[in-house]
């Protein structure tokens, strides 16, 4: 529970996006579409999923023609919301895509999402697109002794299946105090493989680079049914070899596929920026992203204009998987956010929160990613990153335009490629079951918190429910 309300700056927005694009300006929607039209490829949804199969679509065979029907404008969803962390974390565990294909196929897969790190990076570079990329890695920490005890089995594990020193480490002390000092931390790891990004500048900058490439992205267009060779809009039409869905967090508001994935919020406030006595007490120079082995974690940023950019679940679910699409924040989790960001780092209590967002994310059943296209039907999709998106949706790009180009690669082979998930449960069991976990996680933080040496037995039959 929040203990103290938040204080907020004059200009305070909550909403309205995210403040990634308040500090842009938002842009004007381009032009929706016109009426019929035929595409060799269709894209549903111009957020980076979308954009990066587009992107490698037209660089791989730039005779194609390739369209994007965008609802809103390039980047509104998840793209230009989210925590700004170009992870290589994996979604889902090793184990489950072992199951179907063997642990050499998983490593395979962890791997890449480890090198698409450095491909988002490559492109930005190659493309112009500045959007504050900085590859400073990944501190976790932990600030009791079970998440202590859960970073140490963390780590261990990570060793079984081959991560090396060079992929995770453990911190020292001295080392961990001359990064970034967090309140009340007990110990931490660090790994390479992220970067700290602004994600709107990387939508912005992508959706231009495919524009350029010649690729029409018809924004305010929203596509009511997709079915086999068709996407359907209120405008018009659009008929095309491959119909590709790349609809991540939105994908239950389309027909048929209100159960495929359960859009999951998130919440965001950043806080104005910080003076220097502040980050003399914080240090953070490396600007390396930050995370914690809570059950209800959370995730942040030092940001290009220095300040701090802080996320964690806010109402983790709205019922019936609607989508609260212009990212207001309830007070309630304003609070929160900024209970747990002054209680990392206190010097931050002078400071005040100057925005607060939401968004939604694609969350399959069994919390592991798909990628397919049906030749047959030439319905294709790719989603379900469970908070993982920045990197997984270049992954997903690459590996889409591979099977849309029939292509047999080392993309095309990885195990989450036509991987199967059921359905979600109907409501009221979905609400349920998403608002027990959660309940059970903060019940689970708040016992480890107050001295528990071992994990809570709550946050394990929190797991058990939903199957995370």
């Amino acid at each position: 529970m929040s203990t103290m309300s938040a204080p907020l700056s004059p200009g305070f927005v909550n909403g309205d996006v995210s403040f990634w694009y308040r500090s842009l300006g938002l842009p004007v929607p381009g032009d929706p579409l016109g009426g019929d039209i035929e595409a060799d490829v269709a894209i549903v949804g111009a957020g980076y999923t979308g954009l990066w199969t587009a992107y490698y679509l037209k660089k791989a065979r730039p005779s194609l023609k390739v369209v994007v029907l965008e609802k809103e404008f390039a980047g509104f969803g998840a793209s230009g919301r989210n925590g700004g962390w170009l992870t290589g974390a994996l979604a889902g565990t090793p184990e489950r895509y072992a199951k179907t294909h063997g642990p050499d196929a998983a490593r395979r897969l962890q791997r890449s999402m480890f090198g698409a790190v450095d491909e988002v990076v490559r492109v930005a570079a190659e493309e112009g697109i500045e959007a504050d990329i900085v590859k400073g890695g990944i501190t976790t920490v932990a600030r009791s002794a079970a998440q202590a005890g859960r970073l140490r089995e963390d780590l261990a594990w990570q060793r079984d299946w081959g991560w090396t020193e060079e992929d995770v480490r453990l911190l020292p002390p001295e080392e961990m105090d001359a990064r970034l000092r967090v309140n009340g931390a007990v110990g931490a790891t660090w790994s390479p493989h992220c970067a700290r990004i602004q994600p709107a500048k990387l939508a912005r900058g992508l959706a231009r680079a495919v524009r350029d490439l010649g690729v029409e992205i018809y924004e305010r267009t929203p596509v009511t049914e997709i079915t086999r060779g068709r996407a359907v809009t209120p405008h018009g039409t659009v008929t095309a070899g491959h119909v590709l869905r790349c609809t991540e967090g939105f994908t239950a508001t389309i027909r048929g596929h209100h159960r495929d994935w359960l859009p999951m919020n998130s919440s965001m406030i950043v806080t104005e920026p910080l003076p220097e006595k502040v980050w003399d007490s914080i240090g953070w120079a490396g600007r390396e992203l930050l995370g914690d082995m809570a059950h209800y974690y959370m995730y942040a940023q030092r940001t290009a204009d220095d300040r701090i950019a802080f996320g964690g679940r806010g109402k983790p679910y709205l019922y019936g998987s609607k989508v609260d699409e212009r990212g207001h924040t309830h007070a309630w989790t304003v609070d929160a956010l900024w209970d747990l960001l002054t209680s990392f780092f206190p010097a931050v209590g002078s400071s005040r929160v100057a925005h607060a967002w939401s968004g939604v994310l694609g969350v399959p059943r069994d919390w592991c990613a798909t990628v397919h296209v049906d030749h047959t039907t030439g319905l294709g999709w790719a989603g379900g990153y469970t908070g993982h998106g920045v990197t997984t949706t270049n992954l997903a790009g690459r590996t889409l335009c591979d099977l849309v180009l029939r292509r047999d690669t080392e993309l095309t082979a990885l195990p989450w490629v036509d991987r199967r998930v059921r359905a979600w449960e109907p409501e009221p069991l979905r609400w349920l079951g998403v608002h027990s976990m959660y309940r059970l996680y903060r019940l689970a933080d708040a016992r480890e918190n107050r001295g528990m040496t071992r994990t809570s037995t709550l946050a394990k039959i929190a797991n058990k429910i939903t199957g995370h």
